[in-house]
Order: C-alpha cells, then sequence, then structure tokens
C-alpha cells in the first residue's frame, strides 16, 4: 500500500507541474516587452456586422468577405471598440463568417509610427474544447475507476514528457529521431508501469514494445532513404523554416512523427496480449506454453485486424482532403502512379505501412514472450 501511495504521490505531483506549466508560461509572457513586429493576441465579442460583400474567385469559388466591429474582451484591447477591415481587393477567401454576439480571435500589430492593424484570427472554441475534456476525464474515472485514473495520470505524464523534453531538445538542435525514440520508449515505460503495476507481465510488456520499436525504427530509416522523404512536404513545415536562430532536421522530425504515432497502438495490443497469455494459464495451468502461445495467437489475430483497419482509416481520415483533390483531378489525367510518387502521399504511404507492420509484429513477439518467459502460477 505504501509503494501505491508513493506512485500516486508522484503521479499527483507531476501533474500538479503540467497544471501549473501554462500559468508559469503565461506569467513569463507577461514580463515579455512586445515589440512592433510582434503580434499582440486577444479575444474580442462581435458587436456589429458592418459591411459583407459576396466575391468569387479566379477558380469560380464564392466567398463571402466582411468588415466589423469587435469589443475587446481581455488584454490591452479590454472593453476597447475595434473596427476590423476585412473586405479588400485582395481575393483571399474567409473560411469563417462571423455573425453578432461570435467571440473571435484577434492579432494586433503595431508598426514603428504606433499605427495599429488587426486581423480576426478564428472563432474562440477554447471553453467548448475544455467542456469536452471535462466530459472524457468524467466518462474515463466513471467507466475505468482507478485503472482509468491511473490512464489519466499516464496520459498527463506523456504530455510532460513530450512539451518538456521531446520538443525542447529538438528546438536545441538534437537528433528529432533519437529524441523522440527515447522520449517515446519512456512514454511507454511509465503507461505501462503505472496502468498494470510493477510486475512480470509489465516487464515483458516493455520488452515486446522495444523489440516492435526497433523494426519501426528500421523499417523508417530504410524506406525514409529509399524513397528520399525530406520531410518538408508538410504544410507545417513551411513555418518552420527561418524561425529562431534554431535549424531542424526536418527527416529526423518526420521519422520522430513515425515514432509517436506508433506507441500508442503498440501500448493497446502488447499489453493485451501479455493480458491475454496470463488469464489462459491462469484458466488451465496444465497447458503446455506452446499449446497457449498458440490459442492467444488466435485471439490476438482477431484484434490485430482490427487494429489495422483502425490505423488505415485514421491515416485515411487525415488525408481525406488529399484524396478528394486525387479524385477531381482524374479527370484531368492525374493517374494513381503520378500520386503515390508525390512526397505528401508517400509520406502517408510510409507512414501507414511502416506502422502497421510494427504493430503486426507485436503481436506474435508480445505472445511468443507472455508465453515461455511468464511462470504458470
Amino acid at each position: 500500500m505504501s509503494r501505491f501511495r508513493k506512485i500516486l504521490f508522484f503521479c499527483l505531483f507531476s501533474l500538479g507541474l503540467l497544471l501549473l506549466s501554462p500559468v508559469l508560461t503565461w506569467a513569463q509572457a507577461e514580463e515579455t516587452l512586445v515589440t512592433p513586429s510582434q503580434a499582440i493576441n486577444f479575444s474580442a465579442k462581435v458587436v456589429e456586422v458592418l459591411r459583407l460583400e459576396e466575391k468569387r474567385g479566379p477558380d469560380g469559388s464564392h466567398f463571402t468577405q466582411q468588415d466589423l466591429l469587435l469589443l475587446g474582451l481581455d488584454g490591452d484591447f479590454k472593453d476597447r471598440e475595434i473596427v476590423y477591415k476585412g473586405i479588400s481587393e485582395i481575393e483571399v477567401a474567409n473560411a469563417n463568417l462571423y455573425q453578432v454576439g461570435d467571440k473571435v480571435l484577434v492579432d494586433a500589430y503595431i508598426d514603428e509610427l504606433g499605427q495599429e492593424t488587426f486581423y480576426v484570427v478564428e472563432f474562440v472554441r477554447s471553453p467548448y474544447l475544455y467542456l469536452l475534456i471535462v466530459i472524457f476525464i468524467f466518462l474515463v474515472l466513471l467507466v475505468g475507476r482507478l485503472k482509468g485514473f491511473k490512464a489519466l495520470i499516464s496520459l498527463a505524464l506523456s504530455f510532460v514528457i513530450i512539451i518538456k523534453f521531446i520538443l525542447p531538445q529538438i528546438l536545441l538542435g538534437s537528433d528529432p529521431f533519437l529524441i523522440s525514440l527515447l522520449g517515446s520508449f519512456s512514454i511507454l515505460i511509465l503507461i505501462i508501469y503505472i496502468t498494470e503495476g510493477v510486475k512480470r507481465q509489465s516487464h515483458l510488456a516493455i520488452a515486446s514494445v522495444f523489440l516492435s520499436l526497433l523494426s519501426i525504427l528500421s523499417l523508417s530509416l530504410f524506406f525514409t532513404k529509399l524513397t528520399k522523404l525530406t520531410g518538408l512536404a508538410q504544410e507545417e513545415a513551411i513555418f518552420l523554416i527561418g524561425r529562431g536562430d534554431f535549424s531542424l532536421n526536418f527527416q529526423g522530425l518526420l521519422l520522430a512523427g513515425f515514432i509517436i504515432g506508433a506507441i500508442g497502438v503498440l501500448d493497446d495490443i502488447v499489453v493485451g496480449q501479455i493480458e491475454t497469455v496470463t488469464r489462459l494459464k491462469e484458466a488451465n495451468s496444465a497447458l503446455s506454453a506452446k499449446k497457449v502461445f498458440s490459442l492467444a495467437y488466435k485471439i490476438g489475430n482477431t484484434h490485430l485486424g482490427a487494429i489495422i483497419n483502425t490505423l488505415f482509416l485514421t491515416y485515411a481520415g487525415a488525408a481525406l482532403p488529399l484524396l478528394l483533390l486525387f479524385v477531381i483531378n482524374q479527370e484531368t489525367g492525374l493517374t494513381l502512379a503520378r500520386v503515390l510518387n508525390t512526397e505528401i502521399i508517400s509520406t502517408e504511404v510510409v507512414r501507414t505501412l511502416v506502422g502497421s507492420i510494427g504493430v503486426i509484429l507485436s503481436m506474435p513477439i508480445a505472445t511468443f514472450l507472455g508465453a515461455f518467459c511468464q511462470r504458470k502460477k
């Protein structure tokens, strides 16, 4: 019981640091002087739609531009009325159509002469996201009880490792791939030990994950080099080029994404298979290790099929706009081979298949270790 209390205290302390980190960051940001070229972010409320124009783009698409009267809700612009000039001669489509009462995020720029320029960026969505997070936590605790609580602690610690270790080390110039590999393995160790406890099954699960990660590591390196992926095809990479005094290894960053994207699924299937083997041995201690492996392998095959479908559908859902673009452009003679040779599509194909292969290999590895390296009770 005392050991559990120590683990619980450590987890709660780490969670407290996670919750305090945004506050500390905000306090530090308050002390930072804003330079003329730096954006001041604040939220505002739409008081009135001053003007609205329907426009047509060169491609025939229709979009709307608006002039808005805003009321600042926080920061230096609190309770101040602001006129946002969204209608311009430049044919820029605005994805959002704002109405009176909407809360929006605004960027303010002040030049050297003190002239202010405002841009409405997005809707304020955070209150609804916080509500969704509360519902998620409530249901996890209601259904999972103690196991659910441990899962939430593991989730919080994973977030801490990514924000406080992986990302800062990448910005300091460390190899993104090696840092993410180390950080991801640390995350999995924490997840497994906290949710499953410090026991033999957990040790076997970690060993299985390690061997599976090695396969993903090898395949990622090999096929990234073979297909000559640069990591610059993603839209976000454009915004990272030339930012700050750091130089990013975009290929390493791409490989890091492969690793981090696979660890969650690895945890699921590996822990599930180890648990299956354990329960089979408890149900019939007379079963040989070979027979236990055979039975658990059949169960794992069913789970594996669902996991692989989940992986493919998840990546397909994320790439749905690209797939839609491919279907539309087929009329212009865009072939499947042409699409596959595009780096952004090649990246998603490699990411999906490498992650799936790692998951496929993790099932027999975990089943074998559970069946042959776990003593009967």
